[in-house]
């Protein structure tokens, strides 16, 4: 059963992952097709077709290796500057760029002349390749929205889940009370588990960060209003100065990091509550921050994983994933002993975080991803202005096929990249459990 459950994860996952891509590629083909621009052919995936259907003049097929997906559009390169596109240099960087111009020429018909993408405007241009990413985002947007705000996150409540017996300096790897250590303070004033703290010396709570900062802010004696069964009633406390987790702007606990603090004892309980709209908006935003930061910290990560796929290193929980990988995670999902709307919201939190991903990969401006077309037609719009304003002869469209060279560097340096993680999440993937 656990193996069907896998499998089945697995095959959720590769269909977001299918829609993912398709939806990308929609937005490309969309505004190209609205601009003018022919577009001969519209695929999800790679390698050999396994389905494909012509309408009108865009062919619209599946290929068998769902690991990405493009649309081609006729004249993505303009010609050199002879107007020619057959000339072929032995240099093999030249061989590059002018075989690289020769394919944005393929399929030419009469009548394109007038349908060849870089003959479009600059704006026009950086809209087609912006589309493709930023139907990723709206994606990720609507997914990781909708669920928060209708399923939610776990919450830390004021609700007592257990009282520690005794103060452990939390800097310390020790749980167990050892002789000498004093009780508790949540002990000694008698809290116990399923109280719910509602007011902290006087001052009514009904959330945990806000309980969290008031104990924390205190050491010696303190008032604490529970409820117990239904009736309220007041504990008198004596908060202990101990060393605990310290916490960033945002409430969240650094790693490793401790201070020293007012200690009460006991541990909150969670459970799943919806956001509001703009706590929902406040935490897409950080998790955009954190994909920002994730891939300004990609090149960090490499040695990590080199050792988690070639020795015996730990893979971290932060330590990148490929497909494979997050395919794995959906088949884990799908595992777990929780009940069904959970594991539907995890595998869509999955999918949202993996369209948030591929908006920010794309959005680098390198070759040949979408940002680096992007940038090529923004340098042409900037060039163009500044030779009218020193009023200069137009230097035409910016040739982009002169930067293939470059282009292949940064699609090998990107595969050796995916094949590391690959076999990372092969040998020794990332795992929730």
């Amino acid at each position: 059963m656990t193996i069907l459950l896998t499998v089945l994860g697995i095959v959720i996952f590769a269909v977001g992952l299918l829609f993912s891509i398709a939806w990308h590629e929609l937005g490309h083909l969309s505004t190209a097709k609205y601009f003018g621009i022919r577009v001969p052919q519209y695929m999800v995936g790679f390698g050999p077709t396994i389905w494909s259907r012509k309408k009108g003049e865009t062919e619209y097929g599946i290929k068998a290796i769902p690991l990405g997906g493009y649309i081609r559009m006729i004249g993505m390169f303009p010609p050199g500057a002879d107007g020619r596109i057959e000339a072929r240099s032995t240099s093999p960087w030249r061989g590059m760029i002018e075989d690289a111009r020769s394919a944005a020429f393929e399929e030419l018909k009469e009548g394109d002349e007038t349908r060849l993408f870089y003959t479009r405007k600059p704006w026009k241009r950086m809209i087609v390749m912006f589309a493709g990413p930023f139907m990723n985002l709206v994606l990720a947007v609507v997914i990781f929205m909708g669920v928060a705000m209708s399923f939610g996150f776990q919450t830390q409540t004021t609700e007592v889940a257990g009282v520690q017996k005794c103060v452990i300096s939390q800097d310390v790897a020790r749980e167990k009370c050892a002789a000498g250590d004093p009780v508790s303070p949540a002990r000694a004033a008698g809290l116990k588990e399923g109280d719910k703290i509602v007011a902290f010396n006087g001052q009514r709570v009904e959330d945990w960060s806000v309980l969290s900062n008031l104990i924390r802010e205190t050491i010696g004696p303190a008032s604490i209003t529970v409820e117990r069964d239904g009736n309220e009633q007041v504990l008198q406390a004596t908060l202990a100065k101990n060393m605990v987790a310290q916490k960033n702007s945002d409430g969240e606990v650094i790693p490793d990091k401790f201070v020293p603090a007012g200690y009460l004892g006991f541990a909150a309980a969670t459970e799943i509550v919806p956001l509001s709209f703009g706590d929902s908006v406040d935490r897409m935003g950080d998790m955009i921050v954190t994909g920002v930061e994730s891939i300004i910290a990609l090149p960090s990560k490499i040695p990590d994983l080199w050792n988690a796929a070639f020795s015996d290193g730990d893979r971290k929980d932060d330590s990148p994933v490929g497909v494979v990988g997050a395919a794995r995670i959906g088949g884990e999902v799908m595992t777990l002993d929780v009940p069904a709307q959970n594991q539907m919201a995890m595998m869509l939190f999955l999918l949202a975080g993996f369209n948030l991903s591929l908006f920010l990969f794309n959005m680098l401006p390198l070759l040949p991803l979408d940002g680096g077309h992007m940038a090529g037609a923004l340098w042409e719009s900037v060039r163009r202005k500044l030779a009218r304003i020193f009023k200069r002869p137009d230097p035409g469209p910016f040739d982009v096929a002169k930067l293939m060279p470059v282009a292949y560097v940064v699609a090998g340096i990107f595969i050796c990249f995916t094949l590391l993680v690959l076999i990372a999440d092969v040998v020794n993937p990332v795992k929730i459990m």
